[in-house]
């Protein structure tokens, strides 16, 4: 047996060479202990973001709706209450007046390296740029001081679990892959009948795209290990690979409110997937030890979806924000065109402008409002927040929030600058080459109805109106009254669906009067230019909106004949009894045709 090999012993210190520590000069110390702080309140962050988020199975399984909306609304304002306190502890304990340029070089150096087994290092160099942009006055997003770039790679980061299992319907039969499929998903209550949606699945697989063309040998279902849960539904999202074909699909679960599971719908359709994800709904929960790979997997299931998408959808939106600011960089660097106002008619209380060649419009809120307005800028983004909190049911368009946002000036065409000094000149100004808007939203752009109304077709008109009752009908129900009606706030899909976006004038539906006008008391009274009943703040009164919205003939013949009911001051107290009970209407982010019940409508089914 060999003895044991004779320790060093330090000769200045008389300790042995395993109880020296190799100790850093106090400035890198300093920069050291920083970048564990910030890295201490992310990481504090996402473990209240992961609680919120795993809760999301029980409150499915026990029906609490309530608490799910709840839940959302708490998870959005979870990340700026983490930044703020971050850093309210770093201004306490590190005494952080002013940029030390050489500092804070070390300690982005140190962040890095404090990053390099980290499983969300992307979300935790976002959760530093957003402290450092809070601890210092100028919240430039293109200093060297953040991360504009990403530091690390999380291309082919994993977890310690796989993000997604392989079925092979080819070795077991596609009815055993199936069962195995939903089996994977362990839920504390049964499904309401296993074999028989197993039975429509499988029916349904043979008869749409998935078998379009003949499996090969190494055909595989794919599906991520965890279910995406919004709302109602749960979500089971995969994809189908056969050579070198790529399928997505979902298969959405819903609780019977009895104490069982059933699968609802069989989804292949990429339109059907792609509104599924849209900006303008609610985002999902779904348990992302490693976000990149939930992410990396979506990407090459959805390819019309940009990072900045998918990022969003799952809830983590400031990486969202941060995706898209990357990407739009990437794309001034290689356009040329010009910032111009928007299309449509201007606001009265935004400014918008676009750049052609992006999908996405800027707006600025004015620094004063015409008549009729009556409202001031504290409202306005009051408004906004609502809409970001609330449940949006594919019918309102998710926006992007930035303060002290840079824009290259030569980029801006000269009519849009002037239209800006006279409406925005408070909240904008000019440094070296650069524009800076304090405060900017930026959504989705879309085609403004008013301008369909006016250039389409009938058939085009028709879908566009049929489109727009829904979207007003979706909103009331999810507690949404949209305030101004007119066809210049809604916008046009590519996929044709209306989006409402204009948010200055919403009111939840429980805080609306909607009343019947009164019949004239006398004959001077039909004929008096003033109103012969009062109206109070809040009242409302469904039957003047023809006056305003149905001008044109061909529009007015297709709302009264899908949309009459809007017109009446009883549809809209119904809406409100609903919500007020605690009774919401399900609306489903599918078509109805697509749901089981309705294609196997032979079988027995709960519907909701």
């Amino acid at each position: 047996m060999k003895s044991p090999k004779p320790e060093l012993i330090d000769i200045k210190s008389g300790k042995k060479a395993s109880e020296l520590k190799p100790s850093l000069p106090m400035a890198e110390r300093f920069a050291q202990r920083i970048a564990e702080t910030i890295l201490e309140g992310f990481n504090r962050h996402y473990q209240i973001f992961m609680e919120i988020t795993l809760a999301a199975r029980r409150r499915f399984e026990q029906a609490d709706w309530r608490g799910q909306n709840r839940a959302a609304s708490q998870r959005i304002l979870l990340y700026p209450e983490r930044v703020e306190e971050t850093t309210r502890k770093l201004r306490a304990e590190f005494n952080l007046e002013s940029v030390e340029e050489q500092l804070w070089k070390e300690v982005k150096l140190r962040y890095l390296g404090l990053l390099y087994d980290h499983k969300q290092p992307e979300l935790a160099e976002t959760f530093y740029n957003s402290v450092f942009t809070w601890l210092f006055d100028r919240r430039y997003y293109n200093n060297d001081n953040i991360f504009v770039r990403p530091g690390l790679s999380t291309e082919f980061l994993e977890g310690s679990t796989p993000t997604y299992i392989s079925f092979y319907p080819t070795h077991e039969g596609l009815t055993q892959s199936v069962e195995k499929i939903l089996r994977s998903f362990t839920f504390d209550i049964p499904f309401e009948n296993l074999q028989r949606d197993v039975a429509r699945l499988v029916d349904s697989i043979k008869l749409r795209s998935l078998t379009r063309i003949e499996f090969r040998q190494h055909f595989q279902l794919q599906v991520l290990s965890a279910p995406f849960y919004r709302n109602k539904g749960a979500y089971i999202v995969g994809r189908a690979i056969n050579g070198p074909d790529t399928i997505p699909f979902v298969i959405p679960l819903l609780n019977n409110e009895q104490g069982g599971i059933y699968v609802d719908a069989l989804l292949t359709e990429t339109d059907d997937i792609a509104n599924l994800f849209s900006f303008a709904r609610a985002y999902f929960m779904v348990e992302t030890e490693v976000p990149a790979t939930v992410v990396r997997f979506l990407l090459r299931t959805l390819p019309t979806k940009t990072k900045a998408d998918l990022y969003t959808s799952i809830g983590l939106q400031k990486q969202g924000k941060s995706e898209f600011y990357r990407n739009f960089l990437h794309h001034l660097k290689h356009s040329s065109d010009k910032f111009v106002v928007a299309p449509g008619i201007k606001g009265m209380v935004m400014s918008v402008f676009t750049l052609p060649s992006y999908p996405f419009v800027f707006k600025v809120i004015n620094d004063r409002f015409d008549p009729p307005k009556n409202i001031d800028r504290k409202t306005v983004v009051r408004k906004y927040q609502l809409v970001k909190m609330h449940d949006r049911v594919g019918r309102m368009a998710d926006t992007l929030e930035y303060s002290y946002a840079a824009f290259p000036v030569a980029r801006f065409d000269d009519e849009l600058i002037s239209y800006l000094k006279q409406k925005v000149s408070g909240t904008m100004s000019f440094e070296d080459d650069k524009v800076i808007f304090r405060h900017i939203y930026i959504e989705r752009r879309l085609e403004p109805l008013n301008l369909l109304v006016n250039r389409g077709d009938r058939t085009e008109i028709a879908a566009a109106i049929t489109e727009y009752g829904h979207a007003i009908k979706e909103l009331a129900a999810a507690n949404i009254f949209p305030g101004d009606l007119l066809f210049k706030n809604f916008g046009v899909t590519r996929h044709g669906r209306v989006i409402f976006y204009d948010y200055d004038e919403i009111e939840l539906m429980v805080d609306c009067n909607f009343r019947k006008i009164p019949p004239p008391r006398t004959l001077q009274d039909e004929m008096a230019s003033e109103p012969w009943y009062s109206i109070g703040e809040h009242d409302i009164f469904p039957e003047e909106f023809a006056g305003f919205l149905l001008t044109n003939p061909d529009v007015r013949e297709i709302f009264m004949r899908e949309h009459a009911d809007l017109l009446d001051a009883e549809y809209w107290q119904t809406v409100q009894s609903d919500i007020r009970a605690g009774r919401y209407q399900d609306i489903f982010p599918y078509s109805e045709a697509k749901r089981f019940c309705h294609l196997f409508a032979g079988d027995e089914v709960h519907e909701l």
